[in-house]
């Protein structure tokens, strides 16, 4: 864990963040076009050095926020990175560095009326985890029961107000000077869900939401609420014992156990949006846990989304058709989701069906290898190849979150790298929410 120190606090002016944001990108902008020239040379196939990443890290990790989410985001593809820089890159899941624990403790008083050691049995000095908004530490409740307990950074809502400033100034500017390329909705979109996460007791209420609804999975679990221990800027749950996600898959389990865990994460993501309309929008592998008893443990809901129905529904009947292996009208069943077309029909089904048939490779084939799986590079490609008509093929604003974590999912699932029956698993789950 960092360094012990009010310093690592992040720093809330606008310019300062700008200021820190626009040196790092001309620092690892430098290094990547000296990494592309080594790339077309044949000396390297790195595509981010390692002091890059570490540069990345100590400086999305003092800034936390939205910064240090994006930073989440880069951790989890493989295609950008070599195993070693992604390795540095993970630390931006649970391990950015800490304040100091005098300033946890008055954050704790100031909300629970008391210092740690009075409101707790115990209270460990040392985080579990330091990630983007606040940290957690562990605890003994007076009646004895475990507890993780989240505190939330002084000053983050501001650094994230003026996050959210500055790349708003972005998508502005970027708007007005095309038509095509307007990002506004959706901008506003991720906007308001993120500041939302500010609210601790919003998210209190998300997790015992969203716990009702994996309830029929029983081989997922969600921590129990302590209210009484929580407010807007401290929320303690239930400790789950075991290992963080990304953990675990550095501990060589055999197929058959990544097999199972796989399984649980399309059941977690696919389970509460077919049965409650609902998703975990923030799928990063420290904010799932590997239980000793077989179960996954599911943490962190300060981003679940509520989807409209009719979105829902759309997306239900894709799955059905696809595992049914019926034909589908894929420009249809967008429409019913909400996307707006401005290309002739015939063009914008052919570019649709492209990406259901490259995402539905695990839906069609069995057994499917996830290990091998290239389904996020091909459709990286097929966006790069068609960037101006993708343009013109604009999902609604609540895609955003739907699209965050279905391909957190598929990342996540690449990490693990099991082989097996995916088709069935889907099937599985169409056959109980469908």
């Amino acid at each position: 864990m960092a360094s012990d120190s009010d310093d690592s606090l992040p720093p809330s002016g606008r310019f300062t963040r700008f200021r820190k944001l626009a040196g790092l990108s001309m620092q690892v902008g430098t290094d990547v076009l000296k990494s592309g020239a080594k790339r077309l040379t044949g000396s390297s196939s790195e595509m981010l050095s390692k002091g890059a990443a570490e540069k990345l890290v100590s400086t999305l990790g003092e800034l936390k926020g939205a910064a240090m989410k994006l930073g989440q985001v880069l951790s989890m593809d493989p295609d950008l990175v070599t195993p070693e820089v992604r390795q540095v890159l993970a630390r931006l899941q649970n391990q950015a560095p800490s304040m100091s624990y005098e300033r946890v403790a008055r954050v704790v008083r100031e909300e629970l009326g008391a210092p740690p050691e009075e409101v707790f049995r115990e209270f460990s000095r040392q985080p579990l985890a330091a990630a983007s908004l606040g940290q957690v530490h562990g605890a003994v409740l007076q009646d004895g029961g475990g507890a993780a307990v989240k505190v939330q950074y002084p000053g983050i809502a501001e650094s994230l107000s003026h996050d959210m400033e500055n790349l708003g100034l972005v998508v502005k500017t970027v708007s007005k000077a095309s038509r095509l390329m307007d990002g506004s909705a959706y901008f506003q979109e991720f906007k308001d869900e993120l500041l939302l996460e500010l609210d601790y007791r919003r998210e209190a209420a998300l997790a015992e939401e969203f716990a009702r609804a994996v309830a029929p999975l029983e081989d997922l679990c969600v921590p129990a609420i302590r209210a009484p221990w929580s407010t807007g800027r401290v929320l303690t749950m239930e400790l789950l014992p075991g290992l963080p996600l990304k953990d675990w898959v550095t501990t060589q389990p055999s197929n058959a156990e990544r097999f199972r865990v796989a399984r649980q994460l399309i059941r977690a993501t696919y389970g509460p949006f077919f049965g409650a309309e609902r998703i975990h929008a923030d799928p990063h592998p420290g904010n799932f846990m590997v239980m000793p008893d077989g179960r996954l443990g599911v943490l962190d809901f300060g981003s679940i989304k509520r989807f409209s129905p009719r979105f829902v529904e759309a997306n239900r009947r894709m799955l059905l058709q696809a595992l049914r292996r019926e034909p589908m009208d894929v420009l249809g069943l967008s429409l019913e989701a909400g996307f707006t077309v401005e290309l002739p029909g015939a063009e914008a089904d052919a570019l649709i069906r492209e990406v259901f048939h490259i995402a539905g490779r695990p839906m069609r084939q069995s057994p499917y290898d996830y290990a091998t799986c290239e389904i996020p590079r091909d459709m990286r490609n097929h966006f790069s190849r068609n960037a101006a008509r993708f343009l013109k093929v604009k999902p609604p604003p609540e895609a955003v979150m739907f699209f965050r974590a279905t391909g957190g999912l598929a990342q996540n699932l690449r990490l693990i790298g099991a082989h097996g029956d995916f088709r069935g698993v889907y099937l599985e789950m169409a056959e109980r929410f469908g």
